[in-house]
Formats: structure tokens, sequence, C-alpha cells
């Protein structure tokens, strides 16, 4: 038989059929709808591919639309209304945080600014570092330290400020302030928040936030936790790092367990770890700090695509609330060199409430040369899926790694393997210059992408959220600098099952 001819076996009789009959189309009675798949089955073999549920990448949305620069993005999803996102981000030229809202899925987005107490003496104030959370009653927590400056003094001292919004993040009537520490004490950084919202939890709809004291010894530095049993009206403090030890730390992020369990977990730069320790009281009291993992990086490091600035070490965790095998399950994830020595993004779990780690492993494609930061991660609380998105500069064409692109990793079996990454943004960035022009006007070389970057998932969709200068030579009417610079910018990414 020659290869224009295809042995098909019909109705217990071999029959050499033209290749080009073969794949014609008929609307014979006699060919049912799975007549071409036998045909191809039958020519070909079966295809090798996994066979796993493929992921799609909808539109990039400008989030932001706005004049200036915007760094250190952060979104949420509300669990109630899996439609209804809420998301901010640094405000580089003015002083209050941006806040952002989509009841589209992230479609379409409306903006609004975040309050700002008033300010010290004759000084001004302004804020920084945003992060998110919904409880189950719609309500959406957006947490950020105030900085107050004094009229050419410095640093007067910096507070704890999360805000309520009632209506998906449109308003935010309701303000509290919290931690007010003078400057010549410590430096309130890196906040981060999180909502209980498991159902059965007895501390359901607790609001919890962690955060550094950047500088200072061990009585005044370490890693600070707050707590509200009142709709985030007041909130209590402590210290969920040991204070005896260094207190040098950065980076603290907060997670719930599926029975209300609270986590924190943040990077000891003293001891080069990410660092780790659990309430089961709903944050009241703590254990002994643990370690999730040595590291190679203590707290920063400049690469090719950072102009300016380091890329910072910190972790991004999570737990599985899902109904899945893993249910339970902690996931943390960091920047770390590999063996090469290019930034990557590794990832540990525990199945023993955070007593032991499985060794880090990267949660990233084996490509040789790249860099990869400002990463985070999160557990789909339906599906139990493991997610992490990532700056990425595997698409640089300028043979210096200057290029950025955001890129997406999940686990399906519990962060044990990883599928093949997916490339999110559809237009790379490049910080260094525009059009060939450096240093560039359109680009802020001193905040640039910020220090981390956001990522929520539920129900199967995940939104990653970050900034890029694809639009630094945009004329937007009415800024200081003519142009959009760095914008606000997210993606769905599903699971097609």
């Amino acid at each position: 038989m020659t290869s224009s001819f295809l042995r098909l076996l019909t109705a217990g009789t071999l029959l050499a059929v033209p290749a080009a009959a073969a794949y014609a189309q008929t609307n014979s009675s006699d060919k049912p709808t799975w007549w071409a798949k036998y045909q191809y089955l039958a020519a070909n073999g079966a295809d090798t591919c996994t066979g796993q549920p493929s992921l799609k990448v909808g539109a990039n949305v400008d989030v932001s639309n706005e004049c200036g620069p915007q760094s250190e993005t952060y979104v949420a999803i509300n669990p109630s209304r899996p439609k209804n996102l809420a998301a901010g981000s640094n405000e580089i030229f003015r002083d209050p945080m941006r806040g952002y809202f989509s009841t589209d899925g992230g479609a379409t987005w409306g903006g609004v600014d975040l309050p700002l107490p008033a300010p010290k003496g004759n000084g001004f104030n302004f804020g920084s570092d945003p992060s998110l959370a919904f409880d189950t009653r719609g309500n959406v927590f957006y947490s950020y330290i105030v900085v107050y400056v004094g009229n050419g003094n410095g640093i007067n001292g910096t507070a704890m400020g999360v805000a309520r919004s009632g209506d998906g993040g449109r308003t935010y009537p309701q303000f509290t302030v919290f931690s007010l520490e003078g400057g010549s004490n410590h430096f309130n950084d890196k906040p981060m928040i999180t909502a209980d919202t498991n159902p059965a939890s007895p501390f359901r709809d607790s609001v919890y936030v962690a955060w550094d004291a950047a500088t200072g010894g061990s009585t005044s530095g370490g890693v600070r936790f707050a707590r509200s049993v009142d709709h985030g009206a007041t909130f209590s403090v402590t210290r969920v790092d040991d204070p005896k030890g260094q207190g040098r730390a950065i980076a603290a992020v907060p997670f719930v367990g599926p029975n209300g369990e609270v986590y924190v977990a943040w990077n000891d730069y003293a001891a080069n770890t990410i660092a780790f320790n659990r309430s089961l009281d709903g944050g009241v009291t703590w254990g002994q700090p643990r370690v999730v993992s040595t590291k190679r990086l203590p707290f920063d490091i400049g690469i090719p695509a950072e102009f300016s600035r380091g890329a910072l070490v910190y972790p991004a965790c999570d737990a599985d609330r899902s109904t899945s095998a893993h249910r339970g399950r902690l996931y943390c994830s960091w920047m770390d060199l590999n063996g090469a020595g290019n930034t990557d993004i590794f990832a540990s779990f525990s199945d023993d409430g955070g007593t032991t780690w499985s060794p880090a492993a990267p949660a990233t494609d084996s490509v040789a040369g790249v860099d990869r930061f400002n990463h985070w991660l999160a557990v789909d609380a339906v599906t139990g899926d493991v997610n992490v998105s990532f700056y990425d500069t595997r698409n640089d064409t300028t043979g210096s790694r200057y290029m950025t692109d955001i890129y997406f990793s999940q686990s399906r079996t519990g962060g044990a393997s990883w599928l093949p990454n997916v490339r999110v943004t559809d237009v790379s960035s490049n910080e260094h210059d525009c059009e060939g022009t450096f240093p560039c006007g359109a680009i802020n070389y001193g905040n640039q992408q910020g220090d981390y970057a956001g990522l929520a998932s539920l129900g199967g969709v995940s939104y990653p959220i970050w900034t890029d200068s694809r639009n630094q030579l945009v004329a937007l009417p009415g800024c200081r600098t003519g142009l959009a610079m760095e914008e606000v910018f997210t993606a769905s990414v599903t699971v097609k099952r």
C-alpha cells in the first residue's frame, strides 16, 4: 500500500481509501460526528500531549489610565460576587493611594483616591504600599502606610492605615489610622492585609494586617501584626517574630487556613531565611517562629531589568481553603538565585501547619539566562490550583535582559509540579529607554515597577496585576510630564476545563 492511501477498518473489513477522500467532509448518515476523529487517529496515532485543561489569557486592560507613574499593584476578588474586583497602586507623583474597581470581571475599571489623615504640624503626608482583601460580607479593606513628612525636617513618623469600602471599592468612607511611630523609632513598611472568609471559622470576617518595622533594634523592629474583629474600625497590635532576635525583617505577609488558622511569613534577612509563624486563636497569641527555607539572597539584588533599584526578596503565601485533596496545605514562594546565578521564583509547601516544609523548587519553566522577580502567589479557594505570576525577561531582544513580560505558572498537583508558563502581557516593556532614547523622561527610574505585583484567583479565573511602560510615550493632557509613564494593567487567566 502506498503512502497516498490509508488502511481503515470499518465493519470488520480492511478498506483502502484515498487520503483525499478520507478527509473530505461529508453529511452522510453512515459517517457520525466522531468519524473525523477516527480518521485522524487511524492515520496518525494519538497525540502525546498531557490532556491538561488549557489556560486562556484575556485582553490586557489598562486599569489606571491616568497621568504619571504607578507602581506596586495589588488586586482582590469579592468571594460573594466574583465579577467584582478591587485593586490598588502607589501614585508616585501624588499624595494619596489610588484604588480601582470593576464589576465585570476586569473588562472595565473605575478609579478613586484613598483617604489620608490630616498632616502633622506644617508638613504633609502621603500613602504607600497597597494591599486589599474582601470579607464574606462584600466589604473590601485597603491597607497602606501613611508617611508624615515635616516641612524641611524629613520623616516625622509613619502609621498604618486601613480604609473600608462597602460598595465594592467605589468609595472608602471608613478610614482607621493606628500604630503611629516616630521616624527615630522605626519605619512601618510593606503592610499586607487579609480577611478570614471561611464560613465555619470562629474568626470569620476578622481582618489581619502584617508589616515590618524596617529599622531599629530588637525592641523596636521586627514583624508586627494587627487584628480587627469589628470590620476594620479598630485594630490591636502584637509582634509575631522573636523579640529577642535580630529584629531585621522585611515584607511580612498574612494568610488564613481553612479553619481560621492565621499564618505570617516574612524575609528574615539577618538569618537569610524565609521565616514563618502561626496562631490558632485568631491572631491573639503566636507560637515560636520557624523556617520555611534558607536562601542565597538576603535582601535584594540589582538585575538588568531594574535600572536603578534592587529587586526585593519577599514571600508570597497562601493556604488551600478548597475541598481538594490538598485542603489545608500551605504554600510560600519567593525570589532567589538559581544555580546559574539568575533570579528565579521558588516555592515550598507544608502539610503540617508550617512545622515542616518541602524542599524549595522552581515554580517556573527552565529557561537559561532569564531573570524573574516581583512575583505573587494565590491559591484558588474553589479549585485548589496554585497560581504564581511574575516578571520575566525571556523575550528580551536587547541582549541585556532589559525587556520584561508578566508570566503565569500554575500547579494542579499541590505544588509537586508546574504546568508550562503562560505569557500574560501582549507587549514587552523596556524600563531602560524609549525608542532609543536614554535616559527617557517617560520612565520613573526611582520606582519603576516597585517592589511587588499582585495576583488573585477564584473559581478557575486568575487576575495578575502589574505596571509596565508600554504607554510611556502616550500624551495625556494636564500631566506634569505630559505622559502616561508606567500604567497599571491586568488580564484574566482562565482555566478551560
